[in-house]
């Protein structure tokens, strides 16, 4: 329960220093920290699936913002950096990192089937209950069609438009306005 506050604590501190830092550069780079706590946060609640669409949006949307940063504020990362930031990029790598390795601790070895070991989780529901309440012989297709169709159509389109967004961001050539034959 300490490691949620902790990461709680650190996505905070990161949102706060989004807002008041001046360097958009540094901005960009505490708002993909917090996204990357959040996704941490969803693999401590047991929903790797949320943090792995968290991670990927979070990596493409950082990519986006970089690009837009670094080609429109023209903002240069040189060698000279002060000995507090230094610090303090230290000490928030070192905390993500605590906190990855708490989450691979926690993980089950490779191997065991977790959800046997517990009677009601989800996954028991499914497979005793999946043929009798979809019809599907197809576990899996009943799975992502029938009892979490909702989230598999919000994680496709969150996808969806990551990859359109970084295509239109990222494109070489803007397209070019038609000009009206009148005027």
């Amino acid at each position: 329960m300490a490691v949620f506050y902790i990461l709680l604590l650190f996505m905070i501190i990161a949102a706060i220093i989004a807002v008041e830092t001046s360097d958009l550069l540094s901005s960009v780079i505490c708002v993909g920290a917090i996204g990357f706590g959040g996704s941490l946060m969803f693999l401590f609640l047991r929903a790797p699936d949320i943090a792995i669409t968290q991670i990927v949006v979070e990596v493409l949307g950082l990519i986006i913002l970089l690009r837009a940063t670094i080609s429109r504020d023209l903002t240069f990362i040189t060698g000279d950096r002060e000995f507090f930031g230094t610090v303090v990029s230290v000490v928030i790598i070192l905390v993500i990192c605590l906190a990855g390795i708490k989450v691979v601790e926690t993980l089950p070895d490779f191997g065991s089937a977790i959800f046997t070991k517990v009677p009601e989780a989800a996954s028991q529901t499914y497979i005793s209950e999946g043929l009798a309440k979809t019809g599907a012989a197809n576990l899996v297709a009943s799975v992502i069609l029938d009892f979490r169709a909702y989230d598999t159509l919000g994680e496709a389109t969150v996808l969806f438009t990551s990859i359109i967004g970084a295509t239109v961001i990222l494109r070489k050539k803007a397209k070019k306005m038609v000009e009206d034959p009148d005027e």
